[in-house]
């Protein structure tokens, strides 16, 4: 299921540094219409993809530089935002530039097409896949899942402790797992905090009578939710001056798995920049049928049917 990878993990493989290391590699893996990957170094006024190929230059015309660009039904924004990035190609020619250099072209549409065609589209709601983070928006994070065609991710789908935005979760090209949340019309949305662990699995790390990190995520009028792992927050007695956002210390005072609940005392609250670490993972499988995040003998049910 990994023929087909996001764009940048083909770049320091050996076969792609074989390919890059000699023209005649190149024309041979023209015939071959193998993908390669090289860095966009420049998008010019005509919004053509200028790469570096390392001994020669290569372009992606505009039209070749994603899919949907020749139909119009994908905005230029899709190729320039390439530049200084590792973009997924196909050759399809060689030509003599102006100086009378060798220049590659390129087609990044060709190599997504036969992602799409030959992975993508094989690909069923469920299914476990790697992605890499592209950019993020209020309401959502874009990963790329095999070779710059982009899926999106609901904020809702990122973690079950809720966040305010995507940032707080992920970096601009951070490796991520994702789960296939639907495929409708050919639209592929995502899926994450299936992959983070249930309740019990998360709980499991923590001790009554600790005192632990977390991050205030809602402040109530009965309490403050304060997030102990993406996946896992307990109620916290209120006390003053604490907002969403702070940096919390809390008291881990009991943790009842009947009623899906930990109870806290906050301990201090202080303003900080949250850091992003990169997630932990609880489920290693291909393909997930149903994640149930309640315990045993919980009184309440919460699962996630695919």
């Amino acid at each position: 299921m990994t023929g087909y990878l996001p764009e940048g993990k083909l770049m320091n493989t050996h076969e792609n540094m074989r390919i890059l290391s000699s023209v005649s590699n190149m024309r041979e893996a023209k015939l071959e219409q193998k993908i390669v990957e090289a860095k966009a170094t420049l998008c010019d006024s005509e919004h053509n993809l200028i790469v570096d190929l390392g001994l020669i230059k290569g372009i992606i015309p505009r039209k070749e530089g994603a899919v949907g660009i020749k139909e119009g039904t994908v905005r230029d924004i899709a190729v320039i935002s390439r530049v200084n990035r590792p973009v997924s190609f196909v050759i399809t020619d060689f030509t003599t530039a102006d100086n009378g250099a060798t220049l590659a072209v390129l087609s990044r549409e060709k190599a997504q097409r036969r992602c799409i065609n030959e992975y993508i589209n094989t690909l069923s709601v469920g299914d476990v896949i790697p992605a890499k983070i592209t950019h993020l928006e209020t309401f959502g994070a874009f990963a790329d899942i095999g070779c710059g065609v982009v899926a999106l991710m609901p904020i809702d789908a990122i973690s079950v402790s809720r966040i305010e935005h995507p940032r707080e979760r992920f970096t601009v090209g951070m490796d991520i797992k994702a789960v296939i949340r639907s495929i409708e019309n050919g639209r592929i949305s995502l899926s994450h905090k299936e992959l983070l662990g249930t309740w019990q699995q998360n709980a499991d790390n923590f001790t009554v009578g600790e005192t632990v990190s977390g991050v205030v995520r809602s402040v109530e009028n009965y309490g403050a939710f304060v997030e102990l792992t993406p996946n896992l927050a307990g109620l916290a007695e209120l006390k003053d001056d604490v907002r969403v956002g702070q940096q919390a210390s809390v008291y881990i005072k009991s943790i009842i798995p009947s009623k899906m609940k930990i109870k806290l005392i906050i301990i201090d609250t202080f303003d900080s920049e949250e850091k992003v670490s990169k997630p932990r993972y609880y489920y290693d499988e291909s393909h997930i049928s149903e994640f149930v995040y309640s315990p045993n003998n919980c009184e309440k049910y919460i699962a996630t049917q695919f």
